[in-house]
């Protein structure tokens, strides 16, 4: 079984992209969460390129690390310097990490119109980089900037850059497709062709522009390349870096390469919502083997055939990296869809039972109103609940008022609601505000039973989304409105359906309430 390097850039490449932003104290905890599950190379950062970098480096060296060594990421020499005058040169070897990774160009376009300088200046500053570096780092890996697009236009010139850092003493040799454009063909010749000319071992560092990267990466390996970098999430500049959270099951799963432990392998969900939570993004629910979607099933026949053998309609047990399989509720579901609903729940029902056929007509019909269980998985099992009479009420609503008023054309409209509930012989008039209707609502709720049900203090309302169902009918339409509710645990949805926002938010706020307090009581 042969080893594959993985080699991690969250916390430098990843953080080009768009929307990310880490503060020292985030690349320390993502650090610590690589290492472990058994990353063997984490990129720190640039340390010459801005003052959060060299703290990092710094802080860094308090960790205790099992398993990752720490690189720090340069360039090659400034053409005005001497390797051991460079600024950039001597901030990577201040930062003391064991591993060195520097970019040098590989593609003369790039040399004569970037650099502005011949092509054995080129050769010669890549060497004297790698050659300088070595003597304060027990490994340098050379990243061959634009390698697959000069290699394309100049193979003879990209590989001269290859064997200048190779008789420098470079320890890997790392193919990058920068612009992330060179297709996965392409690829596969140009690092075979590399592999027949060069000793050194060879990495790949796929850009995802083309939508590419993961298929390179993986291509890059099978035509021999020993070491993979990329990111977790795929996060990055532009379109982003190669998906090790795909990578990486591919490559052990499906082609029999050694990448992590397999006790590390379980952890890959884990690790892949850490970063998401760290980096402040909301997780993709259809990410390939981590996404909340990765093993979820919808249609009954499906649902039917997985119940039997799992393997029907899953390409690896979700196990294996950490995550679990779903069974979704929609119009399209079956008994089966219901049964194995119930299952999860620790609800007993008998397939045969005339109350199944009973949930899956309202379960149907509701789903013709608009209603939508797929994300909204607290408001099924209160339906089934109830239809089991299983369900108890907590309160009973007499009625609400929700006003907004806005008084100058230049300020917020002010929103309140004032509710009035029956709990149990109680009756309990409150007023709140918010800043708008749905959110006045819901603290006037809140307000309300919080002091029959001091549990609800603990709940907190993470996300509100509402869909326009009816076309065509403008501000009459019908809405659905999604809510997500959690506790310092755990994280349910809740829906509701009406012409009426208001009327719909209300359903998912009472639900939310409704399933918190059921879960208390049980």
């Amino acid at each position: 079984m042969r080893k594959i390097e993985i080699y991690d850039t969250t916390l430098r490449d990843g953080t080009q992209s768009e929307d990310i932003a880490l503060s020292v104290e985030d690349k320390l905890r993502i650090t610590e969460k690589l290492d472990e599950i058994g990353i063997h190379y984490i990129e720190g950062g640039w340390p010459g390129s801005n003052p959060k970098d060299a703290e990092y480096f710094k802080k860094v060296k308090k960790l205790h690390l099992a398993n990752s060594l720490i690189a720090a990421f340069g360039s090659t020499h400034n053409p005005k310097h001497r390797p051991n005058n460079d600024p950039n040169l001597k901030a990577l070897v201040e930062s003391k990490t064991e591993v060195i990774t520097i970019f040098g160009k590989t593609w003369d376009f790039h040399v004569r119109e970037a650099l502005r300088i011949s092509l054995e200046e080129n050769l010669d500053i890549i060497h004297n980089s790698v050659k300088f570096l070595k003597k304060h780092a027990a490994k340098v890996f050379f990243d061959a900037e634009h390698f697959f697009d000069g290699y394309k236009d100049n193979p003879e010139f990209a590989i001269k850059c290859l064997e200048a850092a190779q008789s420098a003493g470079a320890d890997c040799l790392v193919l990058c497709d920068t612009n992330g454009g060179t297709l996965t063909s392409t690829v596969r010749q140009s690092v075979r062709a590399v592999i027949k000319e060069i000793k050194t071992p060879v990495g790949i560092h796929a850009h995802n522009d083309s939508d590419c990267a993961v298929a390179n990466s993986i291509i890059s390996v099978e035509s021999g390349a020993v070491q993979v970098q990329g990111t977790i999430n795929g996060l990055g500049e532009r379109c982003g870096n190669a998906n090790l959270c795909s990578i990486v099951p591919d490559l052990q799963l499906k082609l029999g390469y050694s990448c992590l432990a397999e006790d590390r392998m379980k952890m890959l969900r884990d690790v892949s919502r850490f970063t998401n939570e760290i980096a402040n993004i909301r997780h993709f629910k259809r990410q390939p083997f981590v996404g909340d979607s990765a093993f979820a099933h919808k249609a009954g026949i499906h649902v039917s055939a997985i119940r039997r053998r799992p393997e029907t309609y899953e390409h690896i047990k979700p196990e294996l990296v950490g995550n679990s399989q779903r069974v979704l509720v929609s119009d399209l579901a079956g008994r089966s869809n219901i049964m194995r609903k119930a299952e999860e729940f620790n609800i007993h029902l008998e397939a045969d039972s005339p109350e199944v056929q009973g949930i899956l007509d309202s379960l149907k019909a509701l789903e013709h109103q608009g209603f939508q269980f797929e994300g909204a998985e607290a408001s099924f099992e209160l339906l089934l609940k109830k239809a089991l009479g299983l369900h108890r009420r907590f309160f009973e609503l007499i009625g609400f008022r929700v006003i907004d008023e806005k008084r100058k054309e230049n300020e917020p409209p002010i929103s309140e609601a004032t509710i009035m509930l029956k709990v149990g012989g109680n009756i309990e008039h409150t007023a709140s505000t918010g800043n708008g209707p749905v959110n006045a609502l819901d603290h006037a709720l809140r307000k309300a039973l919080e002091k029959f049900y001091p549990e609800l203090k603990s709940v907190r309302l993470l996300d509100y989304k509402v869909r326009v169902l009816t076309a065509g009918k403008g501000t009459s339409a019908r809405v659905r409105v999604l809510v997500e509710s959690g506790d310092e645990l755990h994280s349910w949805g809740t829906v509701g359906v009406s012409e009426n926002i208001i009327e719909a938010s209300w359903q998912a706020l009472v639900d939310s309430i409704d399933y918190k307090l059921l879960k208390e009581k049980e």
